[in-house]
């Protein structure tokens, strides 16, 4: 017998015993993996519906602004000296960005105002990918543009102009058809008209010119103070403002889903951790004969400490194995019922169940550590006193 077979022994001896616990620990240990990983799953999957509600970056050029007053009348703030962004050289810039990976959707925007039948109207020119892309809770009557002579108004100007899906509308001398109608979104879509930005460029004679460009940056650990200072150094004559209120939305949701599991697994794991404790004690009283006999042919009390961690330490590495394995599969009915089995999935990792089997392990040892001293305290004429 050895520090190593004994508890082997220990554990054989009392089956049922040993096997509801590992049953009941190795639950705790699967709802906790499997909370992890689903927590980790629906946080990415909801990062990438999140983002699909807007730009959280926005580039502009850099402008001087003139307080105006006279007589005592203010008459506001006026830009001047107003430049604008080169296309192609400012996405580039922004695409090569050390941070890059966190970039998702890059959209410039050329902002004219013009007449149609008479009528003032703001027109902007889009990448149509990459404007679906930012704005994707974007919904019409009739389609969007497929080609560059077609347009999308917003609901107001369809309303103002008396234009539907199919009009024909003529914009600084050329002939387009409405593609179709933006829904009411309540906020600057809704009053203006939408075009293809290489063509507005080309009817105003600003070949590759922008007036700003959003940019949505993914927000998982969201380093958007990072983002923006690495844009603002590759384009340091611009001004480069994160919108702080949109990140913030974006990155407490996803924080709430990753707490509210954390949270949900730390009460799993005390109460895991507090069975085993329980049990251990529980052997330890049961096994006062076993400790005297042990003491008698000159066992240790570190050595008699050391047998009942030991113990403790198999069971929790083996529901540590078992939770893993379980809470992996568990990982993908909890997503299938989620309606998130399409998205990210789990990913198994071996690394993961070691560490998982080590951490346990460990846990097992700590809640075992009161019943361990307990028993390395049995006085040998004590415990045999009985028999």
């Amino acid at each position: 017998m050895n520090i190593v077979t004994i508890p082997l022994r220990n554990i054989r001896r009392k089956p049922s015993k040993v096997i509801l616990l590992l049953l009941v620990f190795s639950l705790g240990i699967m709802s906790i993996v499997s909370l992890y990983l689903v927590s980790q799953v629906v946080g990415h999957n909801l990062e990438k519906k999140l983002i699909s509600f807007g730009a959280n970056i926005v580039v502009a050029p850099a402008a001087e602004t003139l307080s105006v007053s006279y007589g005592g009348f203010h008459m506001g703030d006026m830009l001047y000296n107003i430049q604008e962004l080169p296309e192609e050289q400012t996405t580039g810039a922004i695409r090569s960005i050390a941070l890059q990976d966190r970039i998702s959707v890059v959209a410039p925007k050329l902002v004219t105002m013009t007449t149609i039948d008479g009528k003032a109207i703001a027109l902007v020119g889009v990448r149509w990918e990459q404007e679906r892309g930012i704005k994707s809770y974007w919904a019409t009557e009739g389609r969007f543009p497929v080609g560059v002579d077609e347009i999308l108004i917003g609901r107001q100007v369809a309303e103002h102009l008396a234009l539907a899906t199919g009009s024909q509308a003529q914009i600084l001398g050329h002939n387009f058809t409405v593609s179709g109608t933006l829904h009411e979104t309540g906020g600057d879509d809704d009053s203006v008209v939408f075009m293809d930005i290489g063509l507005l460029q080309e009817l105003l004679g600003r070949p590759g010119a922008t007036s700003f460009i959003e940019v949505s940056a993914l927000c998982a650990g969201c380093p958007i103070e990072d983002i923006v200072a690495q844009i603002s150094t590759n384009l340091p004559n611009t001004s480069v403002k994160a919108l702080q209120h949109v990140v913030n939305q974006r990155m407490a949701s996803v924080h709430y889903v990753q707490k509210l599991a954390f949270l949900i697994s730390m009460v799993i794991l005390v109460t895991a951790a507090a069975m085993v404790g329980l049990s251990m004690l529980s052997a330890v009283n049961e096994r006062k004969k076993d400790i005297g006999i042990l003491r008698s042919l000159g066992y240790a009390k570190s050595r008699v400490f050391l047998i009942f961690c030991l113990e403790a330490a198999m069971i929790g590495a083996l529901a540590g194995a078992i939770g893993y394995l379980g809470g992996f599969g568990l990982s993908f009915k909890a997503l299938e019922l989620l309606s998130m089995a399409e998205g990210a999935r789990p990913i198994f990792s071996i690394g993961q169940l070691a560490l998982t089997s080590l951490v346990f392990a460990a846990i097992a040892v700590g809640a075992a550590l009161y019943p361990s001293w307990k028993g390395a305290t049995v006085e040998p004429s004590s415990a045999l006193v009985s028999l």
